[in-house]
This record gives C-alpha cells, structure tokens and sequence, in this order.
C-alpha cells in the first residue's frame, strides 16, 4: 500500500509563501549589486554550469543550508553571519521559498526569495555570467 503524507510540496510552499518576502523580478533585478544583499543560489552546481550566474551570488547547495547558516554548526559560512538582506533563489522559486522560510525561521533576517527564480531572472534581462567560476 502506497505511503499518504499529510503535507506535500504545495501545502508547504503555500505555508512557505505565506510568511516571507517574495520579490518580483525587476525588484530582484534593482537589488542586484548593492552592498547590503546577498543574493545567494541554491541550484545543483549543475544547474550554474548548464544555465549561469548571477554574478556575485553564493553559492549555498541546498542540502547545507541550514549548516551553513548555524553558527554553531561546523559548517558555518562567515557570509551567513552579515547583517544584510538575503535573497535566495534557485530554478523556479520553489527551493527558494521553502530556504527562504527555513532560513528565517532559523532567525537569519530580512530575507526574501525571487520570484519565478533564476529562469525569471534571465528572462528579464537580469545579469548572468557563464563559464567557469573564477
């Protein structure tokens, strides 16, 4: 017999959606490059090689988020440990939402997620950089 969930995917991007920034492109797009946000990229690195970057964007594998985050963790990452606005995005805007929400509920503020994610991005005109990481 096929296991039932309680909360699939939708359920918890509605949850997701429901308590945290979300920007719309051309919002994300004007943030770009100020140097009070990190925009930070959880797509499979992959995903960077095949589609591109967002240039000046960490990288922050989705898996290790939350390690990342933690300063207690030994895995903590300085970036995670600024006082500035982060705004993750990755494909489509659904991991994006979830991490947004995680990451504040860990207590990592102001944070926010980009709409439509980083194909929205590019489609307008945002910028990309290709190529191997320099």
């Amino acid at each position: 017999m096929p296991q039932t969930i309680s909360r699939g995917y939708k359920t918890l991007l509605e949850e997701a959606s429901a308590k945290i920034r979300t920007l719309p492109t051309d919002e994300a797009v004007a943030l770009h490059g100020r140097e009070d946000v990190v925009f930070v990229d959880l797509r499979d690195p992959r995903e960077l090689e095949r589609e591109g970057r967002i240039p000046g964007a960490v990288h922050c594998p989705r898996g290790m988020l939350e390690f990342w985050i933690d300063p207690e963790s030994p895995y903590h990452k300085p970036v995670f440990n600024q006082d500035k606005t982060f705004v993750f995005f990755c494909a489509a805007g659904w991991r994006s939402a979830l991490s947004a929400a995680t990451a504040q509920d860990m207590g990592l503020k102001p944070v926010a997620h980009i709409e439509g994610g980083f194909t929205a991005w590019k489609k307008a005109g945002g910028s990309v950089e290709t190529g191997p990481k320099a």
